[in-house]
């Protein structure tokens, strides 16, 4: 299982398989070989393998929460929502349960985050933008250091309506981690949008005093200095 494990982080995907499918015949119970293989699977892009693989893992251990949130992805990427919601749901109340105030694991916390985020797309694909804020709302809770989301909900607030919101969120993010170049540019795009142009070339002036080869500041800076009209958007 060790050999196993040290093909499988080197993605010597092919090595791990045959081990893992060796411990698996020595030991036909043994969830950690399983797991291992159905990720390899899902690796190779052999969902139908990956999903059989983690269903055995569930099988052997129904609160094996990493394979059920796999299994959850899974199942929403290949669009079978219904299911991966409830493995998705079932897995988290599990978590609450046994660790009372929800997860504490960083690992775990980012592969909840991302079904979080995950489900606020499938939200704000069909415009239900409240819903999607839900979601990604619980993404950054659970995932702090993904300043991206927090780019996503500016963007969304954006989408409904709420620009004082939006600008709160992105001034909010600028301030707090001031390197973030994504911040600075969204909030250009922001003023840019809302007529503000003195105070969207200032963002973006900012961003190059920090970067100055940063390709996007110089491309907005450019086009807000010929623009005739307001057209650009976050």
């Amino acid at each position: 299982m060790k050999k196993a494990k040290e093909a499988f982080q080197k993605n010597d995907l092919k090595t791990a398989s045959l081990l893992l499918n060796e411990v698996i015949e020595q030991n036909p119970q043994s969830t950690e070989a399983f797991f291992y293989l159905a990720n390899v699977f899902h690796l190779r892009g052999e969902l139908g393998k990956a999903v059989k693989g983690f269903q055995r893992v569930l099988e052997l251990d129904s609160h094996h929460t990493d394979a059920a949130i796999s299994l959850s992805v899974i199942y929403n990427d290949i669009g079978k929502y219904e299911e991966a919601k409830a493995i998705f749901e079932k897995a988290n109340n599990q978590v609450k349960n046994t660790q009372g105030q929800g997860l504490s694991d960083p690992h775990l916390n980012r592969k909840f985050s991302l079904k979080h985020y995950e489900i606020g797309e499938m939200y704000a694909s069909y415009s239900r933008y409240e819903e999607a804020l839900f979601e990604y709302n619980k993404a950054v809770n659970l995932d702090p250091d993904n300043l991206e989301l927090r780019i996503k909900i500016a963007k969304t607030y954006t989408k409904k309506g709420f620009t004082s919101k939006a600008f709160e969120e992105l001034k909010r993010l600028k301030n707090e981690q001031p390197g973030y170049m994504p911040a600075r540019i969204a909030l250009g795009l922001l003023y840019y949008g809302n007529g503000n142009i003195i105070e969207a070339q200032a963002e973006w002036q900012n961003a190059l005093s920090r970067d100055p080869d940063h390709a996007e500041a110089q491309m907005y800076l450019s086009l807000s200095r010929g623009a005739t009209e307001t057209n650009l958007t976050l």
